[in-house]
């Protein structure tokens, strides 16, 4: 799956123009200048390797590769070891506008598989919000952006999605993201609740720089986010854009 959904992406083709940013507010543009290079190819998609951390009751290691298309969406593609096995394997998706979650135990019994329109409507905000792993994605035309002040630009990626706050340091780098997503974190009915990550510092692949630690979680914003809403931490190994 990852491999198809990345080989149907086309090579870039375009550069990147920091002039064409001038219409955008001050922050937004203080962000994009940041996260692209000067004459760097604008991707239509990424692939990339991480490891990290998952709370599914308690902390696990997780290793994972993920494809970001911006025209399709995304696929997450992880293994979860326990004592060198493979203990917990499967993907989450958002792909051609439908969202889906499979999961299983070694392999073989599945423990979680999950799709229709609250899977989707929670997989197309999780799309949204990543978006800063493909920031390319971020200055193709439709893309409405505003700012709330002179620190936090807003991205509304399509008529109908959730914006997306970035906080913006001085220099460009984001320091964190956050939205209202659909979701059900205690398992009870789906509702918009605060999602959010802590983009905790940057790395350059091919002319993109990039958050490469990230914690992510619910209630972003608010003391629960610490005890009992963030799930997961990861760490980019390598990025490649294409």
């Amino acid at each position: 799956m990852l491999d198809a959904l990345w080989n149907s992406a086309t090579f870039a083709t375009g550069l990147f123009q920091s002039d064409e940013l001038v219409v955008l507010p001050e922050p937004a543009r203080r962000y994009l200048q940041h996260a692209l290079a000067p004459g760097a190819r604008l991707a239509s998609a990424v692939r990339l390797r991480m490891q990290g951390q998952i709370k599914l009751g308690r902390w696990l290691p997780f290793r994972a590769e993920q494809v970001i298309h911006a025209e399709r969406g995304f696929i997450w593609a992880a293994t979860v070891p326990l004592l060198g096995i493979p203990f917990i394997r499967g993907f989450d998706r958002f792909l051609d506008g439908s969202g889906e979650m499979r999961w299983k135990l070694l392999n073989r019994m599945p423990v979680m598989t999950a799709s229709g329109p609250d899977v989707t409507r929670a997989a197309s905000g999780r799309f949204d919000i990543e978006c800063f792993w493909l920031p390319s994605l971020l200055v193709r035309p439709g893309i409405e952006w505003t700012a709330t002040d002179a620190d936090h630009a807003v991205a509304t990626l399509a008529l109908g999605h959730e914006p997306v706050t970035f906080e913006i340091g001085d220099n460009g780098r984001p320091h964190s993201v956050r939205m209202r997503r659909w979701g059900n974190p205690a398992g009870g009915p789906f509702e918009l609740l605060d999602f959010g990550g802590l983009l905790e510092s940057e790395a350059t692949f091919d002319g993109y720089t990039i958050p490469n630690r990230v914690r992510a979680g619910w209630y972003f914003g608010t003391p629960r986010f610490e005890s009992e809403g963030e799930f997961f931490r990861a760490t980019i190994e390598a990025a490649t854009f294409r």
